[in-house]
């Protein structure tokens, strides 16, 4: 198991992150908060998970232990794979996961593309005991968070948007309404949580 990884920032996608660790470049799949804040050239660590499948092994990375813990947990779900859980942890960072599951707040957890009633139900169920209660932390150690000037941001949340389910339409219109707080220099990780508010409401 490859619990984490150090290493120099290669690439840095939407959603995916390349770390050169001991010259071998590594493809980590991230939220498109975690891959947004990191810097090309410089140093990150990632908290990582190994997903095994028989024609493939894919590694998963998390800017907190605490999002790693929740992303394994909730896979403990019939129906809930690595795709979905990463989902869950885009629209949602740790502490609101446990909220939701400990309220059994329906709507917030079917804010999260593929996700339904049924889903939300069952996750509720199975998993309030495990996640329901409130703990860990939402900081994102020795991340370097990447800010970005005039309208920089907006094409790159608006990808991450339209990757995670929602329309162009309903992206673009998140944007326009949190556009005003971008004027302060904000991260493309803090405009890209500022839009998925947006849209949960």
């Amino acid at each position: 198991m490859i619990a984490s990884l150090s290493g120099t920032v290669l690439k840095a996608g939407l959603d995916s992150v390349v770390l050169g660790v001991g010259g071998v470049g590594m493809l980590v799949h991230t939220t498109p908060a975690t891959a947004a804040s990191v810097r090309v050239g410089q140093a990150a660590e990632l908290e990582t998970s190994l997903v095994v499948r028989e024609d493939s092994l894919t590694l998963y990375g998390f800017a907190t232990e605490d999002e790693k813990h929740v992303f394994e947990t909730v896979q403990t779900v019939s129906g809930v794979g690595p795709r979905l859980a990463l989902a869950l942890l885009a629209v949602h960072d740790p502490v609101s996961v446990r909220r939701a599951l400990g309220a059994g707040d329906l709507a917030a957890l079917t804010k999260v593309p593929g996700i339904g009633k049924k889903g939300a139900e069952r996750l509720v169920l199975e998993l309030r005991d495990k996640l329901g209660a409130l703990g860990g932390s939402a900081d994102e150690p020795g991340l370097v968070v990447q800010r970005t000037t005039g309208d920089q941001w907006r094409e790159q949340v608006r990808e991450a948007l339209v990757g995670l389910g929602w329309t162009a339409r309903q992206a673009d219109e998140a944007l326009d309404r949190v556009a005003p707080q971008a004027a302060d220099g904000a991260s493309v990780s803090a405009m890209l949580r500022a839009a998925l508010q947006e849209l949960g409401r």
